[in-house]
């Protein structure tokens, strides 16, 4: 299988996307390697063969108009992604948190129904190959601390006041 990929400046450093034959994200994150995310697809949809595009359609126009200002519109965006069950599941859960209400690692482990499973929901997010489409970003600490994020601390601050709707 062969996936596309393009990768667009942003404000927060340029971001990249993969897609499979059906436009779903595979793997997305602020990197211009593509490689890099290729190699956080699980096996079984990893593609063989990367191809580069000036644009994947409406990903392509999703991640600007994210970007710009319009924090829905990532919200449409098919993700494909496997794992186990848990990890399946809390990866759905994570795409039902409102941009601009962030929740804790614990809450996010209470809402992902394996409530004594705070490291479990953790590892869900360290996971998730899909960054921003499957918003892992929206989860910090109990003590409201940043916790961590592949992509870097600078930018999961950077999404976390973007998506800030109360103007704090």
């Amino acid at each position: 299988m062969t996936a596309d990929y393009a990768t667009l400046s942003t404000p927060a450093g340029p971001f990249t996307a993969l897609v499979d034959r059906d436009g779903a994200v595979l793997a997305s994150g602020w990197t211009a390697d593509a490689e890099n995310l290729r190699g956080l697809i699980h096996p079984t949809l990893r593609p063989a063969e990367l191809r580069q595009r000036d644009s994947l359609g409406v990903v392509s126009k999703a991640i600007e108009d994210y970007h710009a200002g319009d924090i829905l519109a990532i919200d449409s965006i098919a993700v494909r992604q496997v794992s186990g069950p848990f990890l399946v599941h809390a990866w759905e859960v994570l795409r039902k948190i409102p941009a601009g209400e962030p929740v804790t690692y614990t809450d996010f482990a209470i809402v992902s129904g394996r409530p004594a499973a705070t490291r479990a929901a953790a590892n869900a997010c360290a996971r998730n190959a899909a960054a921003l489409f499957v918003p892992c970003h929206r989860v910090i600490r109990t003590d409201g601390s940043l916790g961590g994020f592949r992509w870097g601390l600078p930018i999961k601050r950077w999404l976390l006041d973007h998506e800030d709707t109360t103007g704090n």
